[in-house]
């Protein structure tokens, strides 16, 4: 016997609050939370290698990438391409444009008092990530960027040795290794979200209802990526309050 389940909107998405005004939980669900903790997570993880660790720093790169990627970058992902975006269609597309905006220039002021004063280096993390926070989003060069292996890079790779940078102003091996290791989990996360968005579109975010078996599958991709962010924020902080407790104790 098939049963159905009913999946009314975007709001239903499992890290979308259930209460409150209809503005507030499409600004929350728009900030993918933890998607974007992972992100902060990697930078956790990329702070934590240094030998020594300017705490300042840690607080720093994490209000930038917060910025960037969490507001700025996602802001963008709902105004590039709406047909696929649900959010771009909830949230004004003006109101998109002054947080993308104003979050990613304030996340490069800040990232720029560093940079000039302290950590130059981290200019080969800032140019590339500002170009994928356009490329990949809008979908510059017929989406050319907009691809798995550009998401892991930019969005798995560089934030891991932005947070190694911003503390020692260079790159190491085993700083590039962690980096990739948190590539490939990005990639895994990408690939177990993007069937599992086409199976809530489809049921969908407006369609009545879903058959068992494919419930189900959306059920085992839901708790993929539920595990996985919560693992890799989990391992940042887990780091962090390590090196706090510990702070002589060098990785």
């Amino acid at each position: 016997m098939v049963t159905t389940k009913t999946i009314t909107d975007r709001s239903s998405e499992w890290f979308v609050p259930t209460i409150g005004p209809h503005l507030l939980r499409a600004v929350v669900g728009l900030l993918f939370l933890p998607y974007t903790g992972m992100v902060l997570a990697y930078t956790l993880i990329g702070s934590m290698l240094a030998e020594w660790v300017y705490w300042d720093r840690v607080a720093a790169i994490l209000t930038i990438y917060f910025l960037a990627l969490g507001v700025g970058d996602h802001a963008l992902d709902a105004i590039g391409s709406k047909e696929s975006k649900p959010w771009g269609m909830v949230l004004p597309t003006q109101l998109l444009w002054v947080m993308a905006l104003s979050s990613i220039l304030l996340a490069y002021a800040i990232g720029m008092y560093y940079m000039v004063l302290y950590t130059p280096l981290l200019w080969l993390i800032a140019i590339p990530e500002g170009f994928f926070l356009l490329a990949y989003n809008l979908e510059w060069f017929e989406g050319r960027f907009h691809t798995d292996g550009w998401f892991a890079l930019s969005w798995g790779m560089l934030p891991v040795l932005a947070g190694y940078i911003l503390q020692t102003n260079r790159i190491s091996v085993p700083a590039l290794i962690v980096a990739g290791s948190t590539g490939l989990l990005s990639l895994v996360e990408i690939t177990a979200s993007r069937p599992y968005k086409i199976l809530k579109r489809d049921a969908g975010w407006t369609a009545p209802a879903l058959t068992d078996e494919r419930y189900r599958t959306m059920q085992r991709f839901e708790r993929i990526l539920k595990s996985l962010s919560a693992g890799v924020m989990l391992l940042g902080v887990g780091l962090l309050l390590w090196r706090w407790l510990w702070p002589a104790l060098p990785l």
